[in-house]
């Protein structure tokens, strides 16, 4: 009786303050209004709580290892469905997160009625094939189209949202130094050794010390290019946004060819991987082949101090590129790694710390490539490296497209280029885990 009283007397305050005739509305007004629930924020819970099923799991066919000397096939299996369960559920954040990440095309013409025309003349161009009007602005603006060459250049709106969906994808594009050039070719002094230098007494000679030697890298930029069809009837619908279409369309494809050349890529019409370059045992190392450190068995880690190969990849980099280093691997290799434990018992690897951040190993960033290969005898499966400082991306500037509405009737055929390269920079900053003796 009492709460329920309590009840009428909250009713009766809230209608007071509303007036009279107000009653009905006021007491249908919700006391508090609960917003919906984040995806985003649902999945990371989702992985945490894997996670933790994972180390239960994992920590039961250790103890069975111990004990019997071999694990029961049920806890295994299980150990394997909660591994894959949380591969499946860190790609599903990473899409989330990355489609919340995603930015919206501007909308031009507000400010800047130089860039609205040119998106006018370019939507034109795409819908009708009419070029009359990018023709015109090539007249008042050199920069404006390049007809000679086949083609027109993309609207700044399109080419920049390329770029930026490209570095969410590509995993090493958002690990390396990216470098946009107007020519063909970026060529790139180093000096392999400083300035020497030396000790001496208050009234001594200063005898000359000697200078570097510098050499030159030469990154040449390769064409990629992706050619998408659309019906006129697609074209004629202005509800749909071209730019987005085209966009979409692209971004995947041009990611996927870029992910796989920065690993393994054989710098024939393509960048060059860092795979790609000679490999030596670390303790042989020098300047233009990438150091490899042994797991000691074909294949598989050690059966004794598994982990201690990844300990010593970390401690083979120099300090200044160590604090700067991340691990890449393919979600296979990194299901492995999760396995692994330290000296006392901690898990190696960790998961994100919250939603939008990579997950951890030994405390550095694990990025996710599909490029790299999976762990087998010989292969080197896991890097670790300060890919800032070691590896280059190169990127002429622009997009082009070329309509052609003749080739595959009744389609229209987009044959979208650009032009990219790439190879190491500095190759004591890459460290490679190889799974052999």
């Amino acid at each position: 009786m009492d709460e329920a009283k309590g009840q009428d007397m909250m009713t009766d305050d809230r209608t007071a303050a509303k007036g009279p005739g107000k009653a009905v509305s006021a007491a249908r007004v919700p006391l508090e209004v609960k917003a919906a629930p984040d995806t985003v924020t649902a999945a990371f819970e989702e992985l945490m709580s894997a996670f933790e099923a994972f180390k239960e799991g994992n920590d039961q066919r250790l103890a069975e290892i111990e004990d019997k000397l071999s694990s029961d096939v049920v806890t295994r299996d299980k150990v394997e469905r909660i591994n894959k369960a949380i591969d499946d559920q860190g790609r599903l954040l990473d899409e989330l997160v990355l489609k919340k990440r995603r930015p919206q095309l501007a909308s031009p013409g507000r400010d800047d009625p130089a860039s609205a025309e040119h998106k006018a003349a370019f939507e034109a161009y795409v819908r009708r094939g009419d070029d009359q009007a990018l023709r015109e602005l090539d007249q008042k603006a050199l920069s404006a189209g390049v007809s000679g060459d086949g083609g027109y250049l993309v609207p700044p709106q399109v080419d920049g949202e390329i770029g930026r969906r490209l570095s969410a994808i590509s995993p090493i594009r958002s690990l390396a130094t990216v470098r946009q050039v107007s020519g063909s070719v970026l060529k790139k002094p180093f000096a392999a050794s400083g300035f020497a230098s030396g000790w001496v007494a208050e009234t001594a000679a200063r005898p000359q010390t000697g200078t570097p030697e510098l050499s030159e890298l030469a990154f040449p930029t390769m064409e990629l290019y992706a050619m998408p069809a659309a019906t006129q009837a697609l074209l004629d619908d202005a509800a749909v946004d071209i730019e987005a279409w085209i966009a979409a369309e692209v971004d995947i494809a041009f990611a996927e060819q870029e992910g796989q050349a920065f690993v393994s890529g054989d710098g024939v019409n393509r960048p060059k991987g860092f795979l790609s370059y000679t490999q030596v045992a670390d303790d042989a190392w020098e300047w233009g082949k990438i150091g490899t450190i042994a797991t000691g068995a074909a294949g598989a880690f050690a059966a004794s101090g598994a982990s201690d190969v990844l300990i010593n990849a970390v401690y083979a980099l120099k300090a200044g590129h160590r604090q700067n280093g991340s691990f890449v691997m393919s979600r296979r290799s990194q299901g492995e790694v999760r396995k692994l434990k330290d000296a006392d018992g901690h898990y190696l690897w960790a998961p994100p710390a919250k939603a939008g951040d990579p997950a951890s190993l030994m405390g550095f960033p694990v990025a996710e490539s599909e490029a790299m290969p999976e762990i087998s005898a010989n292969a080197t499966a896991i890097a670790f490296g300060d890919f800032r400082a070691g590896y280059l991306v190169v990127d002429r500037v622009g997009v082009r497209i070329l309509r052609d509405p003749y080739s595959a009737k009744p389609y229209v055929l987009f044959y979208t280029t650009k032009r990219v390269g790439g190879g190491v920079q500095n190759f004591e900053a890459i460290k490679l885990v190889k799974f052999g003796v």
